[in-house]
């Protein structure tokens, strides 16, 4: 969330940002409410004044000059009311418009509409060739007993699976290889929940904007699309010390995502699946502008450094303003080799917010001169799962339909392939 300072004095920047990340939202229109509001929160506090001074007079006096106090005391309160009730409903489409203003977006961020402007800065590793017809990871895991899509959609429906035998002990090995190589790196690993309160989604700037996305219970609390949602909350309406700074969280949790509007995309495989598993790393800085920048290009490098270990190929691509969320100043996606589609498909994104995240959830630190700042956000994937079997598999098939399982996960394996 953007302070409404901020907003009033750089109008025309939050209109710009707005612009470029596609986001229709009336800038002018909360202008105006926030003027109305302020006066009369003016009126309100004046009122209040009369009131209190009214009330004194009542006490101090008797007879007829007691009785007109008291019947100018009823008129204070009937004209006080009215104000409250009435800045009670601008506060309401006041604080709706607040949720909509999006962050601004870093000047390194190229104009788009959507993923597929998107601009390639980096790619790593040859394209996976094969001396043989390649196989798509469907059939590859079906012919190993690995995944039971047709069961999976009986009892899920829609993008519904089923993990088995050696894809649910690759998945472990990957995940207890992520636990290592990221602890590594120095962050503390965390289950945080994954049924979360509305407010929490609110904080990270998922709401109100991708409400078709989540999924909620009957008690009106949401399913967390990433641990980034739980982890923020973990500490909202804090005040921390700023020598703890960075905070570096390694969070594993279950992911629900409604997948909504995605209806005809990847309707076969693991690609785009309801729910999931996945490593999130979060980061907690000073507020710092530079400081983002660092930790922002330190997460994204975690993840690619991760990917290098397995010696999959990738490319890392520079997010254009029509595919960043609400909150995010600037965004990169990794995305993965996949041989089947020969495209890249993507594994990670890494985002830094400053302090649109947690103003919202109020996390605040004191810093060297004693001032009270709002601490600066950033969230990066490690690794999901199941998406990256896709890759894995399909770059590590054989011409015989096996699975070289690579090095850093044949210790978890306890085997360098998977056969039939």
């Amino acid at each position: 969330m953007l302070d409404i300072k901020f907003i009033k004095k750089h109008r025309d920047v939050v209109k710009a940002a707005a612009i470029k990340k596609h986001i229709n939202v009336d800038v002018d229109k909360l202008i105006k409410l926030d003027d109305e509001r302020l006066d009369l929160l003016r009126d309100i506090e004046a009122l209040r004044a009369e009131q209190n001074a009214a009330s004194a007079k009542i006490g101090q006096s008797d007879g007829e000059e007691r009785e007109g106090a008291i019947i100018a005391m009823r008129t204070l309160k009937e004209g006080l009311k009215a104000k409250e009730d009435d800045h009670k409903k601008i506060q309401k489409k006041w604080q709706d418009l607040m949720w909509q203003i999006p962050n601004i977006p870093d000047m390194t961020v190229p104009n788009g509409e959507s993923d597929e402007d998107n601009v390639q800065i980096k790619t790593w590793g040859d394209k996976t060739t094969f001396d043989f017809e390649p196989k798509g990871h469907i059939e590859i895991m079906e012919d190993l007993d690995m995944v039971d899509l047709e069961r999976g959609s009986k009892v899920h429906g829609f993008r519904g699976y089923y993990l088995k035998n050696d894809a649910v002990r690759l998945s472990f090995a990957i995940w207890q290889y992520a636990l290592e190589f990221f602890a590594a790196k120095g962050f503390n690993p965390m289950m945080p929940p994954s049924i979360v309160r509305e407010e929490n989604l609110y904080g990270t700037g998922h709401l109100p904007n991708e409400a078709e996305d989540v999924y909620h219970t009957q008690d009106k609390d949401y399913l967390s699309g990433t641990a980034e949602v739980p982890v923020m909350g973990y500490h909202s309406g804090e005040v921390l010390d700023e020598s703890v700074f960075p905070v570096k969280y390694l969070a594993f949790s279950p992911c629900y995502r409604r997948e909504a509007g995605s209806h005809g995309k990847d309707t076969k495989g693991l690609i785009r699946v309801h729910e999931f598993y996945k490593w999130e790393q979060v980061v907690l800085c000073e507020a710092s502008h530079e400081q983002s920048v660092k930790y922002h290009e330190w997460i994204n490098r975690n993840t690619e450094e991760f990917i290098e270990s397995l010696n999959i190929p990738y490319q890392t691509v520079l997010n254009c303003g029509g595919d960043l969320g609400q909150g995010q100043v600037k965004k990169y996606d990794v995305e993965l080799w996949v041989p089947g589609e020969e495209k890249y498909r993507e594994i990670s994104s890494a985002s830094y917010f400053h302090d649109f995240q947690t103003r919202r959830f109020n996390i605040r630190y004191k810093d060297d001169e004693g001032r009270m700042r709002f601490a600066h956000s950033l969230n990066c994937t490690a690794i999901p799962t199941p998406r990256i079997l896709v890759s894995l598999v399909e770059n590590f098939q054989t011409e015989d339909g096996e699975i070289v399982i690579p090095e850093p996960l044949q210790k978890y394996m306890g085997k360098d392939k998977i056969t039939k």
